[in-house]
């Protein structure tokens, strides 16, 4: 079987599922993006170029097509490039969101597409408009319809979609969903283990944390809106100011991942700890900034209690990974929070916009950390419903091998 992978970013969403394919005897895996990628055994990676840019002054509506359309275009000239060498793949798996499959299926007609259908935008029901405090700007219906045209046009071509969550699959146009499957792209549940002798060293003055100590944790790529980050920063000052031992670590950037930016020369982690530090014990709050992943996992394991909160929209791994690592999770009770979270079984859901019960729920689990101790092991247990090796990564290879077979939904 010959197994082409298109992703701007490679290897994205198929760091585990390309190189466990490029392990099969048999099997030849050749991946094509944008950006260098890691080596990765047994495959090969093609780059290709996208020429010239959007065009000056073409009407905003069809700016965002107009750019996945020169994506796709590069992508099946690297596609035709290929196919002079001989190379035709079986299956295409490639991600909907940036125009590179739309072509694909015309390079290779005989092969088969299947697409990762990441979120549909839609003007209700999700991220737009979900924020009072930054409201969707006028004409964003528009917009955010224009903006699904690509991704229309790339699920028209595919013979299978997979989505990561049932949620986001449920974001997915009706007349598509008789060709969707769900899986998770998967967590590694053997490493991320709770280590009780695990401990992290903060800043310059090398404050040791470690279990039993009152760990506030929070994370994101980056600090901003959609991740709850302005919803965290205002609860804050409660929980220092009931929990004097209490200390948060921030892991993320400051730039921004989605969303609408800060004003100019501003960042959002800036804007919200500003409104907030003269009522913040600043000795208590660390900022570390995007750390290595094994540092995260280690800060992770000392965690007292792992605060999560997110707009409507895609389900970070992080979340995963915290539970997996047994942590107490204080998670916003929105549709990607809930598909996963049991309020009081396996976690504590409150409110994304309320600075008061987020306070609660956190000094609750600090005034009493074995109370939630089921909570805990709950948590662990429902991560293992997402584990990389037994459960997410034969899924799609399962799902890769029907592809090739022609065998539906």
């Amino acid at each position: 079987m010959r197994v082409l992978f298109v992703h701007q970013n490679f290897p994205g969403q198929y760091r585990h599922v390309a190189p466990a394919l490029a392990a099969r005897p048999g099997t030849e895996v050749v991946a094509l993006g944008i950006n260098p990628a890691p080596a990765l055994p047994g495959m090969r990676h093609v780059r290709y170029a996208v020429p010239g840019r959007s065009t000056p002054g073409i009407h905003p509506l069809a700016a965002n097509f107009e750019t996945a359309t020169l994506r796709s275009e590069a992508a099946a000239r690297a596609g035709l490039a290929l196919k002079a060498e001989g190379f035709a793949p079986d299956v295409i798996c490639g991600h909907s969101s940036w125009g590179e499959t739309l072509f694909l299926k015309d390079v290779w007609p005989r092969a088969r597409l299947l697409t990762f259908a990441e979120f549909y935008y839609g003007a209700t029901g999700a991220d737009s408009g979900f924020d009072p405090e930054f409201p969707a700007p006028e004409g964003d219906a528009l917009r955010t319809r224009a903006r699904n045209t690509g991704q229309l046009v790339a699920f028209e071509a595919s013979d299978r979609l997979v989505s990561p969550t049932a949620w986001q699959a449920s974001r997915i146009p009706a007349v598509f969903r008789d060709r969707l499957s769900v899986i998770h792209d998967g967590i590694d549940t053997d490493f991320l283990r709770l280590d009780p002798a695990a401990r992290v060293t903060l800043g310059r003055d090398r404050l040791s944390l470690g279990a039993g100590d009152e760990v506030v944790t929070f994370v994101n790529r980056n600090l901003e809106p959609y991740r709850g980050y302005h919803s965290f920063m205002r609860a804050l000052p409660e929980i220092l100011r009931r929990r004097p031992r209490a200390r948060a670590v921030i892991v993320g950037g400051s730039d921004t991942s989605y969303g609408a930016k800060p004003p100019a020369g501003r960042t959002w982690r800036e804007i919200f700890l500003d409104e907030m530090k003269a009522d913040l014990d600043l000795s208590r709050v660390h900022f570390v900034g995007q750390i290595p992943y094994r540092d995260y996992v280690d800060l992770m394991r000392v965690s007292a209690v792992h605060v999560y909160l997110t707009y409507p929209f895609v389900l970070s791994w992080s979340m995963l990974e915290a539970m997996a690592l047994g942590a107490c999770l204080v998670g916003s009770a929105t549709p990607p929070v809930e598909e996963v979270i049991r309020d009081r079984e396996n976690g504590l859901l409150v409110d994304f916009f309320s600075p008061a019960a987020i306070a609660r729920a956190v000094c609750g689990v600090l005034a009493d950390p074995g109370a939630v101790a089921p909570l805990r092991a709950a948590a662990r247990r429902s991560a293992l419903a997402y584990d990389l090796k037994r459960v997410c990564l034969p899924a799609h290879l399962r799902l890769i091998d029907e592809v090739a077979a022609g065998r539906g939904a």
